[in-house]
């Protein structure tokens, strides 16, 4: 065994690549719903997910998009047709080639009805084989978004071992062709990979053992930054990290988020027939909230009130419309021209240490609420049980959550968020679902701006959600830790981050 490892390190000499060392910790502020991509309900568990995985194409640290696993492609004329050209030599963890049938089980796989994100694999209308090393994949419909989903969403998965075992078996042991390979997940607690001494990247991934700690309270994330722990938490807030400030072995990262917070509203389940259903009932609420009050209150001003899903670092931005101004007294008048002058009960679901500050976030909307007669009843819900069932069933009418984008574009979340069908939409609007897919087909990149402008004002006048703000990330690394590199939406990518005591 000593010859072997003595072997191993000359050759890596020799050829200028050094083994993966050491191991390195970062902290989950949740426990992930799935290690399956189709079914990794939020950030937290596809950040975790994709250890595991690579896909056909890569968005790299300047927002290109690069070759994977698929070394070239050609789009055809009509602009519906990919034909992709794959990676020879690449093996899954459990020792299956990759080929073009990998590419038809992900598909297959992927658009299985039971997923959180089924829609994205759906809206392909096939998977063709052409060779086993190339594949046509045709979309029913243009979409001028569909690389950058195919390099953020379609994690490659081996066809005859998730074939096998089926999506839930898969799901408690996944397989990938990614740089870490699944050792262990104890719920709860922790999620350990190893890396893949087979990882086609030469000289990735860079740490031998990854471990994920679950630590849902970001108070005790701060304290295990600072004993050295663990060697990333996410998801601090303004006030923890200013206890950091001058420290030689913990550096603080901030960022503004591509993320916006909203109170989402229910005209389809146990919304209907509430008073939510009413336009002016949700204008109300809207003008009943004080925003500006939560993000000076709770994040010190490190967030930006907004007046939608399309923020300003978005393709169509509309900056003419402005957030809803706090007047509780409109929301009163509002309430009372919608024939609810005493005001009424309605349940509100929140995912309980979700995010930064939630829970506080969560208290100040149910008290902005109850000062203009609405009776609020808080349902705290662990983060596996709010998303546990189809368009948040586990909670009532009202709910607060999150959705991202990776793309600079609002389509990811208005699509998961308004189509009708999609496992996280709540409120259905043919008018607004008419535009929302007539954005996604338009390849104009001007036109589709001024869609979502349009789209925005729609929005706005009849709001299918309490828009709240969009923050400023603040996350803490030890000193060490090289190469890690968040994204606007909070992604992150571990296979180049090497740590050194």
């Amino acid at each position: 065994m000593l010859r072997n490892l003595l072997v191993v390190s000359l050759l890596a000499l020799t050829f200028g690549y050094a083994q993966p060392q050491g191991e390195l910790i970062v902290a989950l502020s949740s426990d992930p719903t799935s290690l399956f991509l189709p079914r990794a309900a939020d950030r937290i568990a596809s950040n975790a997910a994709w250890s595991l995985y690579d896909s056909l194409l890569w968005i790299d640290d300047s927002g290109e998009i690069v070759p994977a696993l698929a070394e070239s492609w050609e789009v055809s004329e009509d602009g519906l047709s990919f034909t992709f050209k794959l990676r020879e030599g690449v093996k899954f963890h459990n020792g299956e080639d990759f080929t073009a049938e990998s590419v038809v089980a992900t598909w297959e796989t992927g658009k299985d009805p039971k997923n959180d994100y089924a829609d994205i694999y759906a809206r392909v209308a096939s998977v063709e084989v052409v060779d086993d090393y190339t594949v046509t994949m045709t979309n029913a419909t243009t979409n001028p978004v569909f690389l950058t989903e195919i390099a953020s969403d379609w994690a490659m998965v081996p066809p005859a071992y998730i074939r096998e075992v089926g999506i839930d078996e898969f799901a408690n042991n996944p397989v990938g062709t990614g740089p870490f390979k699944f050792v262990e997940r104890v719920s709860g607690d922790r999620i350990v990979m190893e890396a893949n001494p087979e990882y086609w990247e030469e000289s990735l991934p860079k740490v031998a053992t990854l471990v994920y700690r679950v630590i849902p309270d970001s108070a005790t994330r701060l304290a295990a930054i600072q004993t050295g722990e663990i060697h990333i938490a996410n998801r601090l807030t303004a006030d923890e990290v200013t206890t950091l400030e001058g420290s030689s072995e913990v550096q603080v990262v901030t960022y503004p988020n591509d993320r916006v917070y909203y109170v989402g509203f229910k005209n389809i389940g146990n919304g209907v027939d509430t008073p939510i259903i009413d336009t002016k009932v949700r204008q109300a609420f809207n003008y009943a909230v004080n925003s500006q009050g939560i993000v000076d209150a709770i994040f010190s001003g490190q967030a930006n009130t907004i007046a939608g899903f399309v923020v300003a670092s978005n393709l169509g931005y509309d900056d003419s419309i402005q957030p809803y101004p706090y007047d509780p007294e409109k929301a009163k008048a509002l309430l009372a021209e919608a024939g609810y002058a005493d005001g009424f009960q309605i349940g509100m679901g929140c995912p309980a240490d979700g995010y930064v500050n939630i829970n506080e976030v969560c208290l100040a909307i149910q008290r902005d609420l109850g000062a203009v007669g609405v009776e609020v009843n808080l349902e705290f819900k662990t983060t596996n049980t709010f998303w546990s069932e189809d368009r948040y069933g586990a909670v009532g009418p009202m709910y607060v959550d999150s959705w991202s984008s990776e793309i600079g574009e609002a389509l990811p979340r208005l699509q998961g968020a308004m189509i009708p069908g999609n496992t996280y939409n709540t409120w259905e609007d043919p008018e607004m679902t008419a535009l929302i897919e007539k954005i996604a087909a338009t390849v104009d990149t001007e036109e589709r701006g001024k869609l979502y402008a349009e789209l925005q004002k729609m929005m706005y006048d009849d709001p299918p959600f309490i828009y709240l703000y969009q923050p400023n990330i603040f996350e803490a690394i030890r000193t060490g830790v090289e190469g890690y590199s968040p994204r606007a939406a909070e992604e992150y990518y571990l296979k180049t981050v090497s740590i050194s005591e």
